[in-house]
């Protein structure tokens, strides 16, 4: 596994940062990791096509059609020839292969979280032992003990860290576990939480079938990775808060949990997304992003007086958020950016996209342009449910705007 360069969350030499509301739990670093194998999007249709042993032309249409269409550039991913070599039965349809996917995707979940956590640690600069609970989240394994345990002997952790683990949440799990971590970290004084999310796409890897058309979609769309912040309230002079996390919301969709379908099965895991899902978002994202407004004490807040921090199911769902709240075009570039390049990677991709900010607010800061930043913005992503996840949040690195 390997780490992209680090976003640096430690130092800046502009003025001083805003400070949080006291109580407020904050985001005080965010770290990633990548496995080693990087596929460029140009090349997945005959690489995938090769692996599966397809030669169907429709299949390879469609899946060419279907990469063009997803924005995405590059992707990290687990899987690699090497998998391949020894376990061919991956690329074969109609075998039982759950428990060599598992004992891929548990291993690699684990040492992508540990290297994403470590990063991560280092940003924030505290000790090890600071650490008080650890929030876990993965939609790519099934075991116990639970990732959540592995996490933490692989870390070090002390054995009274206490720890939650989110499964099976899908796209929503890095904005759940974020929400999760709040909690904690403003009900517990003193509390520092490590969040660690890893996914991989090893237990839905299989050959293309015309029964199976949404497959592709996952081919052209999903990737693999690891992130993880640390969350804590009250931050000490050495610490350097990021967001704020200043309220929560989660929401559930009745009659719509069929849309986001996903069942474990002796061939792996068997996921569907319904055509549906974007016009669902669309017709339902501005009352939520409402009632989460609201939750700033005297209001007044506009679209355009904010940042959003949205996670990237895929492009037509910000293309529909865009279009129903109005957006100006550079509103969702972070969340574009981490799309085009890590693809989706479910829980993970909201960390990628809360790091693109980071890094964003830090060249306007360096460039003194003038250009002022959103202190208030939502951080937002959707999931099984169909559950929506948002949090409120203050740009704590932005120059002040008064709104």
């Amino acid at each position: 596994m390997v780490n992209t360069t680090d976003v640096d969350t430690r130092h800046t030499k502009q003025a001083p940062c805003m400070a949080p509301n006291p109580g407020k739990a904050t985001i005080l670093a965010l770290g990633h990791a990548f496995p080693q194998q990087l596929v460029m999007q140009d090349y997945v249709v005959d690489g995938f096509m090769k692996n599966t042993n397809c030669d169907d032309p429709e299949l390879k249409e469609k899946l060419t059609r279907l990469c063009k269409t997803t924005t995405v550039k590059t992707r990290y991913v687990v899987m690699s020839e090497e998998i391949l070599r020894n376990y061919p039965e991956l690329a074969q349809e109609g075998l039982p292969t759950m428990k060599q996917r598992l004992d891929i995707s548990n291993k690699a979940v684990t040492q992508m979280a540990t290297e994403a956590s470590l990063a991560c640690l280092r940003s924030w600069g505290g000790a090890l032992s600071a650490v008080t609970h650890l929030v876990y989240v993965s939609s790519s394994e099934a075991r116990f003990p639970g990732g959540d345990l592995h996490l933490a002997r692989a870390l070090g952790l002390s054995p009274d860290v206490r720890r939650v683990m989110l499964a099976f949440t899908g796209c929503s799990g890095g904005v759940a576990g974020l929400r999760v971590a709040k909690g904690l970290a403003e009900s517990c004084p003193g509390a520092r939480v490590l969040l660690a999310t890893s996914e991989t796409t090893i237990v839905g890897f299989r050959p293309p079938s015309p029964d199976r058309p949404y497959d592709l979609v996952g081919v052209a769309l999903f990737g693999d990775g690891a992130g993880a912040a640390v969350i804590g309230a009250d931050p000490a002079p050495h610490e350097r808060p990021l967001f704020e996390l200043h309220a929560a919301l989660q929401r559930f969709l009745p009659d719509t949990e069929k849309t986001i379908d996903g069942r474990l099965t002796e061939e792996g895991i068997k996921f569907q997304l319904g055509r549906e899902l974007p016009h669902i978002i669309e017709a339902h994202v501005e009352d939520f992003c409402k009632k989460l407004m609201r939750e700033r004490d005297g209001g007044g807040l506009s679209y355009d007086d904010m940042f959003w921090a949205v996670h990237p199911g895929g492009p037509a769902i910000l293309t529909k958020m865009e279009g129903r709240l109005g957006l100006a075009g550079d509103k969702l570039r972070a969340s574009r950016s981490a799309l085009r390049d890590f693809g989706n990677a479910s829980s993970n991709t909201i960390v990628y996209v809360l790091e693109n900010m980071v890094e964003e607010t830090r060249r306007r800061r360096e460039a003194e342009d003038g250009e002022e930043e959103c202190e208030w913005g939502l951080i937002l992503a959707f999931g099984p449910g169909i559950t929506f996840e948002g949090i409120l949040a203050r740009n704590l690195q932005a120059c002040a705007r008064h709104t």
